[in-house]
Parts: C-alpha cells; structure tokens; sequence
C-alpha cells in the first residue's frame, strides 16, 4: 500500500517540550488549540421541542439524527427535536453556551428540555444510549444481546478515531500528505473493515439479528465517511468488503436513516443537505 507523496518533510526531531506551532495550514489550522474552555460568550438557541440537538452531520452528528428519526418512524411522539447548526468549520463549538453543554467541545450535543432541571448529554455514544433508554427502543433488553451491542457500541467509538483524526485528518485535511502517516492509518483502517466484514458474514446486524444503536452508531462511519467525507474509498478498496456492504446498503435503505443523515449537513447535491431542522415537515421540503 506504500505510496510516494510530494512535499515529503526533512527529519524532524521534536522539542524536549513541545510548544504549539502557530503557523499550521490545513482545514482546522487556525480552530485547533491545546487548552479548553470557552472563547467567545454566546447563547444557543431554544426551540419548541423538549429535545434540543446541537450538531453538525458529520458522522458523529449524524449517529444522533439517525436515532431519533427511527425513532419517530416508531411511533415515538416524544421523540420530536430542534436540529441546530454548530458549524465546526467556524468554530461555533467554542461559544459560550455550546460549551456548558459540551466542556469538549465537540459535536454532537443534546439537552432534554423535559427534565428539571434539563439534562445536558454529550458524546454521541452516551446521546445514543440516553436516548435508547429514554424510549426504549434499539436497545435489547435480553442481557446477552444488550452485551452485544455495547460491545459493537464501544467498538466503534473506540475505533473511529483511527478514521477521522487519524486516516480522515493525514488524507483529507493536513497541509500536505505524509507517507508514514496515510500508510498508519490506512492500514488501521482497512483492519477495521475486515473485522466488521468478518463479523458481518454471519449475522445480519451487528448485534445479531436485531437493528440497534451500535448498527446507527457504526453505518455513518464504515464505509460512510470513506465514502462522502474523506473521499477515501478507491484508495482503501472498500468494495472488497462485501458483506459490508450488504450491511451498509441495507441500512441505508430504511426511510428514517435517509431523513437522518441529511440533517444539520450544510452542503452537497439536492436533497442531500438540511441546514437545521425544527419540524417534519422540514424534511420533507428536501426529501422527494
């Protein structure tokens, strides 16, 4: 898989302490600092429903959608949600209110509004869950198939980092490309695929025969992002992963998961993006 690359950098050797370079290029250059906190005071908006998603529909962004538009799809009235746009690319995260809800700083991030005091939720896997439980539904009750999808659950946000920070950040968005690097991660990334393509040879779904948050949790991220995020799908060969696949296109042939994962996207084809959403019938406007 080694591939030549222009713009290779010279021997580096770090500093005994490292101290933050300020003339980073690449896509997040200017966003990314090595402390937390907020950096400018504002308020986030509140809508009419008790659920209050603050998001943006990357992969992880879209984890939350998804659910709760299955979730609707189940008859789940309560389920009803304002989508509002942090857009990660301006660095809305680092507002005031966004980051009393999330101390990260990181999309996704949610507030139950029926509660009292509201419930703030952040990291999709704990919104996932929060909200599983909350409707009980797409996560069994039988304790082994439980185990199975908080094993597949945890996977994935164990593994995805590889993808985005690692594969997604050296093949997408750094400066320049590094051998070593893209090499790293592309072959972190390609065992990855094999171990859901192996497991998936046998079972329908992740967890069994059953649709659960650990399928909502791993679809937008295998093969999605390599498909619509970091474009990286010829490079990784993701059409050898067949079973996969049947997976993945299975999945995203459910109504729900097509309204989903448009939600609190900003660009793309027609139909394929839906800045905010407060209602259904947002959805419909961009959905044929």
């Amino acid at each position: 898989m080694s591939q030549k690359f222009e713009n290779q950098p010279a021997g580096y050797v770090p500093d005994k302490v490292w101290h933050p370079n300020h003339k980073y290029g690449g896509q997040f250059g200017g966003i990314n600092r090595p402390v937390s906190g907020s950096r400018f005071e504002q308020e986030l908006p509140v809508g009419k429903h008790p659920l209050q998603l603050y998001s943006q529909g990357t992969p992880n962004g879209q984890k939350v959608t998804i659910l709760l538009e299955e979730l609707l799809a189940a008859g789940h009235s309560g389920a009803e949600y304002d989508a509002w746009l942090i857009d990660i690319f301006k660095g809305d995260q680092f507002g005031s209110g966004f980051v009393e809800i999330n101390p990260n700083s990181k999309i996704p991030a949610l507030v139950d509004q029926s509660t009292a005091p509201a419930t703030r939720v952040f990291e999709s896997g704990s919104i996932l869950v929060y909200l599983a439980e909350r409707f009980g539904a797409f996560l069994p009750t039988e304790p082994r198939a439980r185990t199975e999808t908080f094993n597949w659950l945890m996977w994935q946000m164990g593994s995805a980092p590889f993808v985005g920070g690692g594969l997604g950040h050296f093949y997408a968005y750094a400066p320049f490309r590094i051998e070593y690097a893209i090499d790293r991660y592309a072959m972190e990334t390609k065992r990855q695929l094999h171990v859901l393509d192996t497991h998936l040879a046998s079972h329908e779904f992740l967890a069994g025969d059953e649709y659960t948050i650990a399928d909502i949790a791993v679809w937008p991220w295998y093969p999605g992002s390599l498909y619509g995020v970091y474009a990286a799908h010829e490079f990784l060969a993701v059409e050898e992963y067949t079973h996969l696949l049947r997976w993945y296109n299975a999945i995203a042939a459910r109504p729900a998961v097509a309204r989903g994962r448009i939600v609190n996207r900003t660009s793309g084809e027609p139909g394929s993006f839906l800045r905010e959403r407060h209602d259904a019938s947002d959805l419909d406007g961009v959905l044929r």
